[in-house]
């Protein structure tokens, strides 16, 4: 670790620690999130399959175009000539095929704009997965971006692609047109997704890194994004809230700063001084002497100027070794959050109470979870919520495969268990990953998992779609891979009170390089005492 990560990390505590500048940029940042929220889960409303009909009458079907946008329930006289959500006719029908599918109009969605039913049942989970490609692409593509251009431009362009592009996709004339622009969303997701964190912890001191994680902002916007699809039951409204309400956060622009660690790590220090100066009067704290940053970072110039890539991390043991391992997490907490997120029309009972259900009960854990994180570490709070999301995972497809009395109960309890453990171990994990790689690979190790967490939300409409027809194989699957991911999440190391490393230490074995790890008081009693020497001579 050089001594500039050292220095920056006792900067932070210098300049107030977690204070009002750094309330400021949380909640912009924290408040925005609904635009990924949203987005990412518009097609658990979106793709839903709203109530039909087969209609195979003749003269009913003639007449049809008049009646579908009627309050009609399913089981009325009028729905005498028609079988309840069948793709074929009963055999003692006059028609040998559907002349019409009838949907009754509690909401529109793409299904039911596009009769995606039947021979089209499989579209809905295909445009989730393109989507979710979207995301795959954009997490190294991002991650890169971030640290070429960096954390705050990528932050805004992906604000601006999904307010775009959402305005676009509630323009939709076609499932395939839909689809496409469903992947440029994705994009701006993953763009978001990527940054945000990082952009985040990279001004926040060590033992406050774990609220970045613990504040429940996905899960609260998620809660509200089910009462919004409840209100307003159309997807195209959904879109076109979604892009209005972005809008405002772009102006933001300019109260914005940029992460002074990634500018230092960039050698532009004249701009990281001024973000320094800035955040020490925003918390009421006097500036602090700044010549030890310029002389430090001149130390580490050369090994500054390399350009990193992903290449980096293959090619160095330790950051390839901890990448695999912490890839099997991401992967397999991709698969299970988006699984069971898109799968939750399968649940018994209402929607959008579900909707609401699945995402509430990640509220008081993310916020517990701060505190086993700080406490525990963030290895083994990642570790015990992936192993009890597992279990919680092969009781949900027992049950599933079961005839039980309580069958339906036992489901939905544990599902709403197993949603809980997956998405407060990831929470846990997104942190370990953060703190596990140096500033100037950061935002690239950090899309790379985003990356390989897009495999399995990829694979997770599919399963979905699989399991109606195969029950308790995406459960299964669910707990295989949560095993697995508890087992090499033990394995890493944990980065609970450590600072943050700025260089790779292949790269600072000719440079000014720190052979033990002080603490935060220590560093800035060190900067404090460098200062005050500074003034006597």
């Amino acid at each position: 670790m050089s001594a500039t990560s050292a220095y920056l990390e006792g900067l932070i505590d210098e300049c107030g620690g977690f204070s009002k500048f750094q309330v400021i940029i949380f909640t912009i940042v924290m408040t925005s999130k609904f635009s990924a929220t949203w987005s990412t889960l518009m097609m658990t409303f979106a793709g839903a399959i709203p109530d039909w009909d087969c209609i195979y009458d003749e003269s009913l079907g003639t007449l049809s175009n008049q009646s579908v946008v009627t309050n009609t329930s399913m089981y009325d006289e009028n729905f005498s000539n028609s079988s309840y959500q069948q793709c074929q006719p009963p055999e003692n029908a006059t028609a040998d095929r559907c002349m019409e599918y009838r949907f009754k109009d509690d909401m529109n969605t793409v299904v039911n704009e596009w009769t995606l039913v039947c021979d089209k049942e499989g579209i809905a989970s295909t445009i989730t997965m393109i989507q979710m490609a979207g995301l795959l692409i954009s997490g190294v593509t991002a991650g890169h971006l971030a640290d070429i251009i960096g954390r705050k431009p990528t932050y805004f362009l992906s604000l601006a692609i999904m307010a775009i592009f959402n305005v676009c996709a509630g323009f939709s004339v076609s499932w395939e047109m839909f689809a496409a622009l469903r992947f440029c969303l994705g994009f701006g997701i993953g763009c978001y997704l990527t940054v945000f964190y990082n952009f985040l912890i990279e001004f926040t001191p060590a033992k406050y890194r774990a609220a970045v994680t613990a504040l429940p902002s996905w899960p609260v916007w998620a809660c509200v994004f089910g009462f919004l699809s409840m209100w307003l039951h159309d997807w195209k409204y959904l879109h076109f809230a979604t892009a209005i309400l972005i809008l405002p956060y772009l102006l933001c622009w300019w109260i914005t700063p940029e992460s002074f660690r990634y500018l230092v790590s960039h050698n532009k220090i004249d701009e990281a001084e001024e973000i320094i100066r800035r955040m020490a009067r925003t918390n009421g704290r006097p500036v602090p002497d700044l010549k030890r940053l310029r002389f430090l970072a001149e130390e580490d110039i050369k090994t500054k100027e390399k350009k990193h890539t992903i290449k980096d991390l293959l090619m160095d043991r330790t950051l390839f070794k901890r990448t695999c391992l912490l890839g099997v997490g991401w992967l397999s907490c991709g698969y299970g959050y988006y699984a069971i997120s898109f799968g939750v029309q399968h649940l018994s009972g209402n929607l959008y109470l579900n909707m609401f259900l699945l995402s509430a009960v990640e509220i008081p854990t993310q916020i517990l979870n701060y505190f086993f994180t700080n406490k525990v570490g963030r290895q083994k709070s990642a570790f015990v919520l992936l192993l009890m999301g597992g279990l919680s995972g092969i009781v949900v497809a027992a049950a599933e495969i079961s005839d039980l009395n309580i069958k339906h109960q036992l489901i939905n309890g544990f599902a709403l268990t197993a949603k809980l453990c997956v998405a407060t171990g990831w929470a846990s994990l997104m942190l370990l990953t953060t703190e596990t790689y140096p500033t100037v690979v950061r935002n690239i190790g950090f899309g790379l998992h985003n990356s390989i967490s897009r495999v399995g939300a990829m694979v997770a409409p599919k399963i979905v779609y699989l399991n109606k027809y195969t029950p308790g194989l995406m459960y299964f699957l669910f707990g295989g891979l949560m095993l697995c991911s508890a087992i090499c999440t033990l394995l890493v190391v944990d980065t609970n009170g450590k600072h943050m490393q700025d260089l790779i230490k292949s790269d600072t074995k000719k440079g000014n390089v720190i052979s033990e790890i002080p603490s935060i008081e220590k560093v800035v009693s060190d900067n404090r005492k460098s200062q005050t020497n500074d003034e006597i001579l």
